[in-house]
């Protein structure tokens, strides 16, 4: 019997290493890295195709590529830096995190975390390999629109098989989420002292839970629609184009949320910590979280201010647009309150978050100009919205998520990352982030179109500058991968506090703020 014993014994000590260890690991740490890394690479992937997009309009006239070649670029751009950077960085984030915030051992469903995990590769692969298909990928816009999606070849397919297991990694990523902050929390971890990078991500998840299957529903009846004679979105049956994007919006509003609300949570864990104070308002954030996920359902139809709605839609969705401004409102004055009378220092993370903070409230600013609807009618698919949407998910979820890398770096290798060259890849990636997105405003509202490779001349300085901008806003992003390579093989060792800390407050912040009246800023000694 002891002969047994042993066996089983020795077989749980052995642990497998090298590749077998990354492809079968079932370990939150290590599942989390796999998708940063994963996450890191299609940034790069997707950059590389924003570069080819900012070469063909850093001059009028045609040059560079195909302008058919130019429309899949900007289609598998977007899809890849939403569905390939965005997404998995946040989902890498929540796997190492959250265990560790809420002291749970693990996720809840390790093998799951894995299969979700490895799923995304060949999701990907599929995606990029509809450029080797006869029509090449697609070149639709991100966002599919019918009746283009219904005409395309072969590579629309491809993309909707892709598209379908990046939803399927996302809900089973979710399911995972919420699994675990319901059922491993810590004992005397109640719901309302969760870290708010952990309530951020639990609201996330019922929102990718609500709105993923929307999203296969649609690409699900564009699929028929090509090849199984139904006519959902095709006129010709009695079908209606606007269906789709009436079904697309209603996934897609709440999907850039899903993008946004867990960069909120990385914010809301780095700025107490160099401000040297708890989180102000800690309840209102809460609520202001939930409720921002709850009006995102309930405003798609901004995106379609010019498809022809009645007078009385047009109106319901300007207000309940305007209404989601609020919630957001109270995160920013909340993130400044916190700021405000700290003993702040400026490392690396901290120079991220203030950055996310201005540079999100102007995209922020931006949208609500969008969604008032007699505006719209003139900035609609104008330059104006993609300046507007870069400075939402760019300078909100990216740089919210390097500032993320930074801030846990020295707890997830045990070394301390460069801090100079931290500091220039923020100063060179803001820097280079607005000379590209800040004039695409001005060629907005001048009228100057999106998704079009070629211009008028009159918008030709502005191009030109945004294309400077993009080509070193690229490069910039090298330094990131040095910096992080260059961590992970040792840099000088972390301390205990990495953080110079003297209220001592924890490194992830255990939220309610105690009372603080703000008579006395604590004195770093």
């Amino acid at each position: 019997m002891a002969t047994v014993a042993d066996d089983h014994h020795d077989h749980h000590d052995h642990h497998p290493t090298g590749l077998i260890r990354w492809i079968t690991t079932t370990n939150h740490k290590d599942i989390g890295t796999l998708y940063l890394l994963f996450s890191f690479a299609m940034f790069l992937v997707g950059g590389a195709m924003a570069m080819v997009i900012r070469a063909e309009l850093f001059q009028p006239g045609l040059q560079i590529v195909d302008p058919h070649f130019f429309n899949q670029m900007t289609t598998v751009h977007a899809l890849v830096m939403v569905f390939g950077a965005v997404m998995p960085g946040m989902v890498g984030f929540a796997n190492w995190m959250i265990p560790i915030m809420i002291g749970a051992p693990d996720m809840a469903l390790p093998r799951l975390n894995n299969w979700s995990f490895w799923i995304l590769p060949f999701a990907a692969t599929l995606l990029l390999s509809s450029f080797l298909t006869a029509g090449g990928g697609p070149a639709a816009g991100w966002t599919l629109y019918a009746p283009l999606t219904i005409q395309g070849g072969m590579g629309v397919d491809l993309t909707i098989f892709a598209v379908h297991m990046l939803g399927i990694s996302s809900v089973l990523g979710a399911i995972n989420v919420i699994v675990t902050i319901f059922n491993m929390r810590a004992p005397g971890m109640d719901f309302m002292k969760m870290p708010l990078f952990v309530w951020t991500w639990l609201i996330t998840a019922f929102l990718l839970i609500a709105v993923m299957p929307v999203f296969a529903g649609a690409v699900t009846m564009l699929l028929t629609d090509r090849h199984f004679g139904t006519a959902f979105f095709n006129p010709a049956g009695g079908g209606d184009p606007v269906l789709f994007q009436h079904i697309f919006w209603f996934f897609g509003h709440p999907e850039v949320y899903i993008m946004i609300l867990p960069a909120f949570g990385i914010i809301s864990a780095i700025i107490p910590t160099f401000s040297r104070k708890p989180l102000f308002g800690y309840t209102s954030m809460v609520l202001a979280v939930a409720g921002i996920a709850f009006l995102s359902f309930i405003v798609w139809a901004h995106h379609m201010f010019t498809v022809g709605m009645p007078l009385i839609g047009e109106v319901y969705f300007m207000y309940a647009t305007m209404l989601i401004a609020v919630p957001t409102g109270v995160k920013v004055f909340n993130w400044v309150a916190t700021m405000w009378r700290g003993s702040l220092t400026f490392e690396t993370p901290m120079l991220f978050a203030i950055g996310v903070v201005v540079l999100f409230t102007i995209g922020g600013l931006s949208g609500l100009m969008l969604g008032i609807t007699p505006a719209d009618f003139q900035y609609h698919d104008t330059y104006f919205v993609v300046a507007h949407f870069h400075y939402v998910l760019f300078s909100g979820s990216v740089m919210a998520m390097m500032g993320g890398v930074y801030y846990w770096l020295p707890k997830w290798t045990g070394h301390m990352y460069d801090e100079k060259l931290g500091k220039l890849h923020f100063w060179l990636t803001t820097i280079f982030f607005n000379i590209t997105f800040f004039p695409q405003h001005f060629l907005g509202l001048a009228g100057m179109p999106r998704r079009i490779p070629d211009y008028a001349l009159q918008f030709t300085e502005f191009n030109v500058i945004s294309s400077l901008g993009a080509f070193g806003l690229g490069v910039s992003q090298l330094l990131m991968a040095y910096i992080v390579y260059k961590c992970v093989k040792g840099g000088e060792k972390a301390t205990d506090e990495v953080w110079d800390n003297p209220e001592g407050l924890e490194w992830t912040l255990p939220s309610p703020a105690p009372y603080h009246t703000f008579e006395t800023p604590p004195v770093i000694k």
